[in-house]
Parts: structure tokens; C-alpha cells; sequence
């Protein structure tokens, strides 16, 4: 007689319980889950009744909106003067970039903006976004540059603002990833000497500031070119950032390789695989899904490191805002507002980044696969 199926096995697996997305449940246990949580929450809510009007009279009520200099000075100290956006947020955006030529750098812009959205969105993920970006890139330097199809030949060491601050971030991280995972792997190589010069690399860098880096990249490297042989500045730039933060996210995803457990390399080995496919196969994608929070971290400092180009006349975001007010002294009073605006810009920037390593991560926590011996 055979054997009569189990009674569980009769019926269906029970659907997950509803996830209950009601927002006071969520704000009790994010702000008054304990009696700490609940005296900083009321301490902060009444640190903010107590600035609000303040803040709104200035910011709000008693500003100027107009690009007016005049009634800007009459209400310094009472209100602020949202004008100097007005008058002077194209100089900030694009900096010394020619101001009839500034719809290239706007355009420029908008591609890598919307090269990054793309970048962001996982039904993009296919074999043409290298393709897109080497596209996009191609455009927004002929963009920038110029020199052919008809648009003025705009020199580098006139390139700023926004567009600079984006180009610097994206290219910087984009050149250092590679070389901090072959930094990496050499690192934890079996061969002594390239042990060596990684950790050579690594230390040597990290042991000097990004301001360091830069004048060395900017003033003393061209000492040691041959005669004649000049490399642009921006390109010079470049590759100082791209090597100091190399240095920095090689030693994340070092400890990402060292969390992978041994087990799994040996089980690899006993498969048959070689080092390579155990490499790209196993180790790496559960490397690199354990320190997505440390890359975006270093991805968000380099962006907002890029500030320090200007000590070799590149002015970027933060620079151009100097650079705009400081050249005219009816607005150079008000960079407390022009402070705010830029800082609103990096705030965003930065934002975003951090979203989407949060959205990054939970995504891989979905798909990973369990490690429960009892599932």
C-alpha cells in the first residue's frame, strides 16, 4: 500500500504576513521606541519651534527675491537676499566658462545628469550603457570643448561650476574602481614582491592629504616631463584625484575580499575552478555586495573633495561661487546665501547617491542567497 501524502503537503504554503506601512507605527519606533529616543525627539522638536520663526523671517518673510542691490543692502542683517542667485547663479553654475557659450555647458550637463539616471535604473542594465556612455562622454567633451562643428574652442583652465564638479567625480571614480580592485588582489596576492608594492601604493597615498596630491599633480609633475611635452591641467587633475582615491577604495574592497569565507575559495578549488573564475565567479560579487555602503561613502567624499581643485586654479562649484562674488563688491556681502545655494546642490548630489546605496543594498539582501543550514 502506498504511502498517503502528508497532510501539509495537501495544502498551499500560507502567504507572507501584509507589511503594515502606516506612518505613526513607523515614527513611534524611529523616534519613540525608548524613553532616550523619545527626550532627544521632544528636545529637537522644540529646538526647531524655537528657530522656525527666526528662520522664516529671515529666509522667508522679510527677504529679497529680486536681483535688486540696493534693497538687498537695506535689508543685510534682517533678511536674505535671494537675489544673488538671480544675479549671480549662472556664474556659479558654469564659472569663467564664456557667457554666451554657456547652453554648451548646461547641455553637458543634462547628459551626464541623465547618463547617470540611466546608469541608476536597472532596466538600463544591458550591453548598450557602456556604449551610452562612451557616446555621452564623447558629446559632452566636444560639447565642452569645442573646436569643431563650429563651436569656439573653449580651453580647459576655463571649464567650472557644476559641470566641472561632475566631470571630476564621475571620471575620478570611474578610473579609480578598476585599479583599486587590481590593488586589491594584489594585496592579498601569494606573490611577496606585488604584496609589496601594493601596500607600498596604498600607504603612501594615504599618508598625504588630497590637497598634497593636487599641487604635486598640478606643479610638480610637469618638472619631470621631457621638453616640449606639456599635459593639460584638468587631465593632470585627473589623475591625482583618480589615484588618491584608488588608494582609499582598494582598502574597502580589501576587506570585502577578506570577509568571503575560506571555505567557499576551497570549495571552488575542489570544483575544479581556477583562481580567475573563483575570483570573478564567488569572491567578488560577495565581496564587493558587503562593502556597498563604504563606496558610496567614498563616492560621496570625493564629490564633495572636488572643492579642492581650485588651490590649482580649476574652479569648480565652490571655487566659481568665490570667484563670482569676490570679483563684485555689491554681492560679496551675501555669500552666506550663495553658501546655501551650492550647499542645496551637494546636499542633492549627495542624496541621491546615498539613496540609491541604500536601494542597492537592500536589493542584494533580497536576492542573496540564505545561509540558514536549515532552509
Amino acid at each position: 500500500m502506498a504511502d498517503a501524502p502528508r497532510p501539509d503537503a495537501l495544502r498551499p504554503p500560507r502567504p507572507p504576513p501584509p507589511v503594515r506601512r502606516d506612518l505613526w507605527p513607523r515614527l513611534r519606533a524611529a523616534c519613540f521606541s525608548s524613553t532616550a529616543s523619545t527626550l532627544a525627539t521632544l528636545a529637537l522638536l522644540a529646538l526647531a519651534a524655537w528657530a522656525a520663526p527666526g528662520l522664516w523671517r529671515w529666509g522667508v518673510a522679510e527677504a529679497v527675491w529680486r536681483p535688486d542691490a540696493d534693497a538687498c543692502q537695506a535689508a543685510h542683517g534682517v533678511g536674505a537676499c535671494w537675489g544673488v542667485i538671480a544675479e549671480k547663479g549662472r556664474l556659479i553654475l558654469f564659472g569663467r566658462y564664456p557667457f554666451d557659450q554657456q547652453w554648451r555647458a548646461a547641455a553637458a550637463t543634462a547628459v551626464l545628469i541623465g547618463l547617470l539616471g540611466l546608469s541608476g535604473l536597472r532596466a538600463c542594465w544591458r550591453a548598450w550603457l557602456p556604449l551610452a556612455w562612451l557616446l555621452g562622454l564623447g558629446a559632452g567633451a566636444l560639447l565642452m570643448r569645442g573646436g569643431a562643428f563650429g563651436l569656439p574652442l573653449v580651453e580647459t583652465d576655463r571649464w567650472g561650476g557644476l559641470p566641472l564638479t561632475l566631470l571630476l567625480t564621475v571620471l575620478s571614480v570611474a578610473s579609480a574602481f578598476p585599479l583599486a580592485l587590481a590593488v586589491a588582489l594584489g594585496r592579498r596576492s601569494a606573490l611577496p614582491l606585488v604584496r609589496a608594492l601594493c601596500a607600498t601604493y596604498v600607504e603612501l597615498v594615504r599618508g598625504v592629504p588630497l590637497v598634497s596630491v593636487l599641487f604635486m599633480a598640478s606643479f610638480l609633475f610637469p618638472l619631470f616631463m621631457p621638453a616640449g611635452l606639456q599635459i593639460d591641467v584638468l587631465l593632470r587633475v585627473l589623475a591625482g584625484m583618480t589615484l588618491f582615491a584608488a588608494a582609499y577604495v582598494a582598502e574597502v574592497i580589501r576587506g570585502g575580499l577578506q570577509a568571503v569565507p575560506r571555505g567557499q575559495i576551497e570549495a571552488a578549488a575542489a570544483l575544479g575552478l581556477g583562481v580567475w573564475r573563483t575570483q570573478l565567479r564567488i569572491v567578488l560579487p560577495q565581496a564587493l555586495a558587503a562593502v556597498v555602503p563604504g563606496l558610496v561613502n567614498h563616492v560621496i567624499a570625493l564629490f564633495k573633495d572636488t572643492s579642492l581643485v581650485t588651490i590649482v586654479s580649476l574652479y569648480e562649484l565652490t571655487g566659481a561661487m568665490s570667484l563670482a562674488l569676490n570679483s563684485d563688491s555689491l554681492w560679496r556681502p551675501f555669500k552666506i546665501e550663495a553658501y546655501l545655494f551650492i550647499a542645496a546642490i551637494y546636499f542633492a548630489g549627495c542624496t541621491a547617491a546615498s539613496r540609491y546605496g541604500a536601494w542597492v543594498e537592500r536589493r542584494l539582501q533580497r536576492t542573496a542567497p540564505t545561509t540558514d543550514p536549515a532552509a
